[in-house]
């Protein structure tokens, strides 16, 4: 009786052992603080932390990022001191990446649609430099330079109108005959300039050139835009 006592102390001892091990992770160092990062499906991309909130400054450290790329045409690149990791423009797929951050810069791109689609956020003691002050505006008209106008549109996210000179066209002259060139270079945008008494377009399914001639009425507002994303894609001037 007294060795069978013994034998099934010693098993519990053993089995008590096996639970703290069990039980009881190796390490102490807590888990890597998670960012979120999302691209897509539309023209849009941010970087967020565990509370949801956009990432404006982040300590020196060690993170894990989590992407979700939902866009067929869009990727998420992020790129700074010794780190440089992106997905696939072509894919919807999520990634995980363990990074190292270090003071300086880092920017988070769309590399198809990098002048509307980007994001960046300082690390440690570095500072994002503030934007450049507002072009001055020369004196004179403001007028359009010329009656020939350029609009063009593609093969990225990229709309604009422009005049004789090259300039965004912001006014032009009331009643007077305009020549528009427009160039639509993409199958997935297209080109369209309405207002009052003006509503031209081109077609969404396939690239073209074509030429409008108009008129503008005085003291109306028009635009331009693509249609099928018209919140990012668009423009406006005026006629005096």
């Amino acid at each position: 009786m007294f060795r069978r006592l013994l034998f099934s102390t010693a098993v519990v001892t053993a089995v008590a052992a096996v639970s703290v091990f069990v039980f009881l992770p190796a390490g102490a160092a807590a888990d890597n603080p998670v960012l979120q990062g999302t691209v897509g499906p539309g023209f849009n991309i941010s970087l967020k932390d565990s509370n949801g909130a956009a990432v404006t400054h982040l300590d020196p450290g060690t993170y894990t990022i989590v992407v979700n790329d939902q866009g067929t045409s869009h990727n998420f690149h992020l790129s700074g001191p010794g780190v440089s990791e992106a997905t696939s423009i072509e894919d919807v797929q999520s990634v995980t990446w363990t990074v190292t951050l270090t003071d300086g810069i880092y920017t988070f791109v769309c590399d198809a649609h990098v002048n509307t689609m980007n994001g960046q956020f300082p690390v440690g003691t570095a500072t994002v430099p503030p934007p450049p002050p507002p072009p001055t505006t020369p004196k004179g008209s403001g007028f359009a330079k010329g009656t020939k106008l350029k609009g063009t549109v593609g093969p990225g996210a990229s709309i604009s109108l422009k005049d004789g000179a090259g300039k965004a066209v912001k006014k032009v002259k009331a009643g007077t005959k305009y020549t528009i060139a427009v160039t639509d270079r993409s199958a997935s945008h297209n080109f369209h300039l309405y207002g009052p008494g003006v509503n031209k377009k081109t077609g969404v399914g396939a690239k073209a050139k074509t030429t409008w001639k108009v008129k503008f009425k005085k003291g109306k507002t028009y635009r331009f835009r693509c249609d099928p994303h018209r919140s990012v894609m668009k423009g406006s001037f005026k006629a005096a």
